[in-house]
């Protein structure tokens, strides 16, 4: 780092100077002690305390902690003699050892040191200045005189001969002195621009900031709730999963066990059969007519009872085939549970109907006509001759009959092309007279506002300009109670978010409308609406 930048880092924000006893501020940034001290004073009155340099607000005036090591900076820099590498300016009439020059005379075009300066001529015409090596740019290049006016006309620093004769002859001239003052206050007020500007742009920045982090917050709150109900539904799937197959392999068992005793049956049968087969056939195998005759079990070779044997065959048949199929109907209903999980998921993400969103008559104020269908308000001039009650707004405003303490639910309006407006939600407990009656002017409601063809969000009387040009008549407003979340929508094509605003909703919240020269129709909305990402 060169000396002149090191310099520039050893000065004052405020005083443009060195730095002279130096402290610091909690945020890190240095002053001279004097400066901020200065500086803090002229915020007692207002009791909010902020740095010079970023602005940053403190709840009470700020201690000032010496900073040792940037005093021991300043000390090294401010009396170590200059390096090779600086430009040294001497005395020109010091000749025999180079000495320091502390001014320079811009008619003698000389720098002088301590002891030549004394010495020096004390006449006007001599003007002396810092020590520079650049002396005859300070002269006139046609008269080689001092430079001491400056022609407004021309732009440009001009000797007295100049002044007098040539080109700048009846030009209207000031003295540098007065020149360079007036320029000082330009470049003052550029100076004052510029940090203005940059100190909205800070602010735009912090503001910026900070909806980037609630929507990091928002998205991962969102990402969570995804996960936590896939997580869900993949555990009812898997217990859904395990159910029915726990009911398809009771069934094979079952079924299992049945065709195994029907088996065992057949295979006693079909022995049986064999025996008495084997009995005949070696009774058909005999020469004996009288052994044959004789035989006593020949009448009982086959069983009465058996000569139905076709239908006891036609019963096993049955059972047999009765047996071959699972009973699907009770699968059936096993499975139909997965609709109910399906049905429970779209009933908890399900945004409700928007529903009769009617007009409230006995909280309008009395500049307002009501349409009979309850849907429509717009402002008059004639006083209505309603009775005046604590519920009815002093102004030209109206509220709904119906407040939502859960859930999700929308609504839409269509606003006249003239006029402004005012349309949001609010507790019922806001006051329904004076100047902090209206909606978005108090801490109890939350407010669109169309004025003068620009528009505005409004709570407890902050207002935030919506920098993108609006053109729909057609709005949305989005409540989401449980989390806590108001939202606004342009109704064009493609539907455009506009703002959100995020509370702890704790009282009913109603639609609400304020009216100026203009009318507003509240109209319904589709169901399932989805927001858009």
């Amino acid at each position: 780092m060169t000396s002149a930048e090191l310099r520039y880092e050893l000065l004052c924000s405020i005083c443009l100077s060195t730095y002279t006893d130096p402290v610091m501020l909690r945020c890190g940034h240095n002053f001279c002690r004097v400066c901020i001290d200065q500086a803090l004073d002229t915020q007692d009155e207002s009791g909010v305390y902020s740095c010079p340099e970023c602005r940053e607000e403190f709840q009470e005036r700020p201690a000032l902690m010496r900073n040792l090591a940037l005093r021991n900076i300043m000390d090294n820099f401010l009396f170590t003699p200059p390096t090779q590498t600086e430009t040294v300016i001497c005395c020109t009439y010091c000749v025999d050892s180079p000495v320091p020059a502390v001014r320079s005379c811009q008619l003698c075009e000389a720098s002088l040191c301590e002891k030549h300066l004394r010495a020096h001529s004390k006449s006007p015409e001599h003007v002396l200045s810092d020590p520079s090596t650049s002396l005859e740019k300070r002269k006139c290049s046609v008269h080689k005189k001092i430079l001491e006016y400056y022609c407004t006309k021309d732009a440009a620093c001009i000797c007295v001969s100049c002044s007098l004769t040539g080109k700048h002859s009846g030009h209207k001239k000031e003295t540098l002195n007065e020149a360079s003052e007036k320029k000082k206050k330009i470049l003052r007020n550029s100076l004052q621009k510029l940090t203005t500007k940059r100190e909205e742009n800070e602010k735009r920045g912090r503001s910026l900031e900070e909806r980037r982090r609630k929507a990091q917050e928002k998205a991962a709150g969102e990402a969570e709730r995804v996960t936590v109900l896939c997580t869900d539904i993949r555990r009812r799937v898997d217990d859904l999963e395990k159910k029915v197959l726990s009911e398809i392999s009771r069934q094979e068992k079952e079924e299992s066990l049945s065709m195994s005793a029907l088996i065992h049956q057949l295979e006693i049968k079909k022995d049986e059969l064999s025996r008495k087969m084997r009995h005949i056939e070696e009774l058909c195998n005999m020469t004996d007519p009288l052994t044959i005759l004789q035989e006593p079990d020949t009448g009982d070779l086959c069983d009465p009872e058996e000569e139905g044997g076709d239908e006891d065959t036609g019963g096993h048949d049955k059972q047999l085939h009765d047996g071959d199929d699972l009973d699907v109907t009770v699968i059936i209903h096993k499975l139909q549970t997965l609709c109910d999980v399906i049905m429970d998921i779209c009933s908890r993400n399900h945004v409700e109907d928007p529903g009769d969103i009617l007009i409230d008559v006995n909280t309008a104020g009395n500049n307002l006509l009501i349409s009979d269908d309850l849907k429509t308000a717009t402002w008059t001039e004639e006083k209505q001759k309603r009775q005046q009650t604590a519920e009815r707004f002093q102004y030209n405003q109206v509220m709904s009959r119906r407040g939502f303490t859960s859930g999700r639910h929308y609504w839409d309006v269509e606003s006249s092309r003239s006029g402004n407006w005012i349309v949001g939600m609010c507790y019922p407990s806001i006051d329904r007279r004076g100047y902090q009656s209206y909606i978005g002017f108090n801490n109890k409601s939350w407010s669109l506002r169309k004025y003068d063809y620009q528009y505005l969000v409004i709570h407890d009387k902050k207002e935030i300009r919506l920098p993108d040009k609006i053109s729909s008549d057609r709005f949305r407003i989005h409540l989401d109670y449980g989390a806590g979340q108001l939202s606004f929508y342009e109704l064009c094509d493609p539907i455009r978010h506009l703002h959100t605003f995020t509370a702890t909703f704790s009282e009913p919240l109603h639609a609400a409308l304020c009216l100026g020269r203009s009318s507003i129709k509240i109209s319904g909305g589709r169901s399932n609406w989805k927001k858009p990402s």
